[in-house]
């Protein structure tokens, strides 16, 4: 490694950080991570940091996870890359489809389609979604519908179905057929409810009403996050999703659940979509797939979608998506050994017991810190802590406020994300009770010194 000198010096100056503006990172440099151990990071001083990010939510196992390092040394030996385009394919990845057809039989989906990302795995759902429509003969299903402020990836399928305008304006046009309808957000929407029963209703009202606008017949799939995460951790009211699978399955929608971060036990449960008791016709997974450390997605699909390509006689059935990386053994074999060790070691168990201490521990932060306007979570460890002037009013806080609470937070010790007015938690599901007690503390003296 280089010395901390070159490190510092040359920060921010060679290279652009996603999701960042250019000059922003050259006047703030990032934090300079160079090591990794259980749940904590070291950056380039030697200061070492609770890290309640857990990487970029994947980090589910922690950065010391024996089994996946050594799956990946091991396949490196054996066997560093083979393509499974037509007509090959590896053992590592026919290891891992077989794996995944058990771990998502709850779910009703029984064959995947790999991908190197969060990112690719929706293109391709979404692709899938009007190739699926065409093969039954109804090519006019070319329309999506989503959630505003949910966050589905950085392609250009992806972008478009994205609620939040700021990865959507400066790229647009994006492709067209794609619409939104409220989310199920008790803190600002646009009903005024706060009721969360109540505004699934009318974000569901709202979704029927936008069905019927746009002609069912023209509408391939509704695409969500069974808890949206980028957008700010909103869960919805338990009837919502059950609401959606309905009004989808009336219509003769494809119903894609975005599991890129719920799946794999962040939420307390294996799946989100399981979490709420419902079966969707597509699944994007990644991120914790392999703890984050191979790039490696995977596109779950279910039975009756698979059928309509799989006794396709036409040669229309062919999937034209796919990545050079698709599949990679190194992936497969990392994805292999995680899922193996998040089932010995029932991280959605554990998940659900931190998440709601977390989640307690940060109410309470609200009942001393008037900075706060909103707790979000309660289901497993995703939380999100919405920051705002007054109350009253609800207005933002604005940006050089929460960048000091982030700089005394991690003064403190820990490592928070903040995104907008939110600071999310998405630390890793082996994280203990002491370790919560540790980040609800680190928090409080940064609101406390700020």
């Amino acid at each position: 490694m280089k010395d901390s000198n070159f490190l510092k010096e040359n920060n921010a100056r060679h290279l652009w950080h996603p999701m960042a503006h250019p000059a922003d990172s050259l006047a703030n440099p990032p934090v300079i991570v160079t090591g990794g151990e259980g749940v904590e990071i070291t950056d380039v001083d030697g200061n070492r940091l609770l890290d309640a990010v857990g990487g970029l939510w994947n980090v589910n196992l922690g950065y010391s996870c024996a089994p996946v390092k050594e799956a990946i040394a091991g396949q490196l030996d054996a066997l560093p890359y083979y393509s499974i385009f037509r007509g090959t394919t590896n053992d590592a990845v026919i290891e891992l489809s077989f794996m995944l057809k058990d771990f998502f039989a709850p779910d009703g989906l029984s064959r995947a389609f790999f991908t190197s990302g969060g990112s690719d795995s929706v293109e391709v759902a979404l692709r899938l979604a009007r190739q699926y429509h065409k093969l039954r003969g109804e090519a006019g299903r070319v329309k999506f519908l989503s959630l505003k402020k949910g966050y589905h990836g950085t392609h250009t399928l992806g972008a478009s179905v994205n609620g939040n305008a700021n990865f959507r304006t400066p790229y647009e046009p994006l492709m067209p057929g794609c619409y939104h309808i409220p989310a199920p957000y008790t803190y600002r929407n646009p009903f005024n409810e706060t009721d969360p029963a109540r505004l699934a209703q009318l974000c569901l009202a709202a979704l029927e009403d936008e069905i019927k606008f746009q002609d069912p017949s023209t509408i391939a799939a509704f695409i969500m996050e069974p808890i949206l995460g980028a957008g700010g951790v909103i869960p919805p009211h338990e009837s919502f999703m059950p609401g959606v699978r309905e009004l989808c399955s009336k219509h003769g929608i494809l119903l894609i659940a975005d599991e890129v971060i719920t799946a794999f036990g962040r939420v307390g449960s294996w799946s989100g979509s399981r979490h709420w008791g419902v079966k969707p016709d597509l699944l994007c997974s990644a991120k914790a797939i392999t703890n984050g450390y191979f790039p490696f997605g995977a596109v779950m699909v279910s039975e009756a979608v698979a059928e309509a390509f799989e006794n396709d006689k036409t040669g229309k059935g062919s999937i034209g998506s796919g990545y050079t990386y698709s599949g990679h053994p190194v992936g497969a074999a990392a994805a292999v050994a995680c899922l193996n060790e998040m089932l010995r070691l029932n991280v959605k168990d554990n998940a659900a017991a931190r998440g709601a201490q977390l989640f307690k521990g940060l109410q309470d932060l609200k009942d001393k810190h008037e900075v706060i306007g909103d707790v979000r979570g309660g289901h497993g460890l995703m939380c999100a802590l919405e920051l705002v002037s007054d109350r009253q009013t609800k207005t933002p806080i604005d940006k050089a406020t929460i960048g000091r609470i982030y700089q005394k937070t991690m003064e403190a010790g820990v490592m928070i994300r903040v995104s907008g007015p939110n600071i999310i938690l998405s630390p890793p599901l082996v994280l203990t009770s002491d370790h919560v007690d540790a980040i609800i503390a680190a928090l409080d003296h940064g609101f406390t010194t700020r």
